[in-house]
């Protein structure tokens, strides 16, 4: 199952930069043998037409059938071997393709939360749309390593 995030704003070269190309790196090589991956993560502009115009273009660039993921404030909480049970799942139901969303500064629409397969939050707390990039790949590595049984997670 490919996996792709599609996120407003590009991400400049840096801290943050490095560690998400770490992430997706070791996401890539565990992932492979279990029918997950290629990680790719799909950056969309930041528009002076809010929220609206960037949920557009979020909206084009979910794979065609993916099954798709919203990362909200209201979302789900999961934990860590959770979420690696319904990433699991959707590979074992046959999806293709799983589409992680991530808004810009301000969110993004109710329409495209509503279109989702599932809203996911990392929290109350309002985390930074950089920051929960970072912190998404980081858990879909996480979400591979326990799928394969390797002491990355540890309970």
């Amino acid at each position: 199952m490919r996996v792709t995030v599609c996120a407003v704003g590009r991400l400049r070269a840096g801290a943050q930069f490095d560690l998400i190309k770490d992430y997706v790196s070791r996401f890539d090589r565990t992932g492979r043998a279990l029918g997950l991956g290629p990680l790719d993560i799909v950056e969309v502009d930041a528009k002076k037409g809010g929220v609206e115009a960037e949920a557009g273009l979020l909206r084009r660039s979910i794979p065609v059938g993916a099954v798709t993921c919203v990362l909200d404030e209201r979302g789900k909480v999961m934990t860590s071997p959770e979420f690696a049970t319904r990433l699991g799942r959707w590979r074992d139901d046959g999806r293709r393709d799983a589409a992680f969303v991530i808004g810009g500064a301000d969110g993004t629409t109710d329409k495209l939360r509503d279109m989702a397969d599932m809203t996911l939050s990392f929290g109350a707390m309002v985390w930074p749309h950089m920051l929960a990039r970072l912190m998404l790949v980081e858990q879909l590595y996480r979400a591979a390593s326990i799928l394969a049984g390797a002491p990355y997670h540890r309970t």
